[in-house]
C-alpha cells in the first residue's frame, strides 16, 4: 500500500492556522472574563446603593486627612531662638500658653503682647501674679482682649489689634494641636500679615500619638473642628 506524500504547502497552511485559532480562543476567553466582570459589577451596583459608596469614600478621605493632620501637628517645632517678630499674640485656653508668650516678650522677641480671650472677671493684677510675669513688663507691654469667646473671636480681635499697631510679622502662641485652626482663622482676617506659629508642646507626640487615648481624642476633636472651619471658609469665599 502506497502512502501519499505530504504536501509541504499543507504543513504551511496548518502552521499558519494554529496561531490564528489560538488567538481566537484567547479573544473569546477575554470576552468571557470581561462579561463576567461586568456581570458582577452590575450585581454590586444593584446591591450597594450609591450613597453607601459616597459615605465609604468620605470616611476613607477623613481617615487619611486625620493621619496627615496628626503627623503635621506632632512635628511642629518652635522657631529658632534668633527669630524675631513685631509682636506676639497668645490665644488662651491651654496649659502654659501665656507663660510661653511672656517669656518671648521678656526675651524681646516681640515689642508687645496681646493675650486674647481673657475671662472678663479676671483682674489684670491677678493675671500678672498668677503667671509670675515681671510687673513693669506686664504694665508697659501687655494688652488684654476680654471679648473673644472662641478661636473665631480670637482671630477677629487679634486682627483689630494688629491693624491698630500696623504690625506685619506676628508670633502666634497656642498649643500645637490648636495651631492649624488658629492660623487658618487668623489668615482669613489678616491675609497680608506674616503669622509665625510658635507651638506650645506639653507632650511629645512624635511617633507616639496613635498610642495615647486621651491625645487621640483631643487630636480627632480638633481635626473635626479644623475641617469644619475649612469647609465654612470655603463656602463663604465661594459665595
Amino acid at each position: 500500500m502506497q502512502h501519499k506524500a505530504s504536501d509541504p504547502a499543507d504543513h504551511i497552511r496548518q502552521d499558519a492556522a494554529q496561531p490564528a485559532e489560538t488567538a481566537g480562543q484567547n479573544a473569546r476567553e477575554q470576552r468571557s472574563e470581561k462579561g463576567t466582570i461586568r456581570h458582577w459589577l452590575k450585581r454590586l451596583r444593584r446591591r450597594i446603593p450609591p450613597v453607601a459608596v459616597v459615605m465609604f469614600a468620605l470616611i476613607v478621605a477623613l481617615g487619611i486627612g486625620f493621619i496627615i493632620f496628626s503627623e503635621h501637628v506632632s512635628n511642629l517645632e518652635a522657631p529658632a531662638s534668633d527669630q524675631r517678630a513685631d509682636a506676639i499674640i497668645v490665644l488662651t485656653g491651654g496649659k502654659a500658653r501665656i507663660e510661653v508668650a511672656l517669656e518671648l516678650l521678656a526675651e524681646k522677641r516681640g515689642e508687645r503682647l496681646l493675650i486674647s480671650g481673657v475671662h472678663p472677671s479676671t483682674k489684670r493684677e491677678a493675671l500678672q501674679r498668677i503667671t509670675g510675669a515681671d510687673a513693669a513688663l506686664f504694665a508697659c507691654c501687655v494688652d488684654l482682649d476680654r471679648s473673644a469667646l472662641n478661636t473665631i473671636g480670637n482671630a477677629v480681635e487679634s486682627a483689630k489689634w494688629i491693624r491698630q499697631h500696623n504690625y506685619k510679622r506676628i508670633f502666634i502662641v497656642t498649643n500645637n494641636y490648636h495651631m492649624p485652626r488658629s492660623i487658618l482663622e487668623l489668615s482669613r482676617h489678616i491675609p497680608d500679615v506674616e503669622l509665625i506659629p510658635y507651638p506650645v508642646i506639653n507632650s511629645d507626640l512624635k511617633n507616639n500619638w496613635m498610642h495615647q487615648g486621651d491625645t487621640l481624642r483631643v487630636l480627632f476633636t480638633e481635626y473635626i473642628k479644623y475641617t469644619g472651619a475649612l469647609a465654612h471658609i470655603s463656602l463663604v469665599q465661594g459665595s
